[in-house]
């Protein structure tokens, strides 16, 4: 079994290396780019089991590990 995770910085917290980025594309005459948010995505294999069994699995590692949920937000995609 395959999953992937996106963690996102949530709406309201800076983010300076995704302002970086648009700046460079800016320079980089990409004048179209307004914004960036720049985030993360962990795809994980997991040994087979029931796909509720997966999730929950999957959000602890989210808790524990993988984010910090005072500034990101995460999704899960059983894929």
């Amino acid at each position: 079994m395959e999953a992937r995770i996106i963690v996102t910085l949530k709406n309201g917290v800076l983010d300076p290396q995704g302002k970086a980025i648009a700046n460079a594309l800016n320079s980089l005459d990409f004048k179209s780019i307004q914004s960036v948010r720049q985030g993360k995505v962990f795809d994980i294999v997991l040994d087979d089991m029931p796909s509720e069994t997966a999730q929950q699995t999957l959000e602890e590692v989210c808790k524990k590990l993988l984010t910090n949920t005072v500034v990101e937000n995460y999704t899960i995609k059983l894929l």
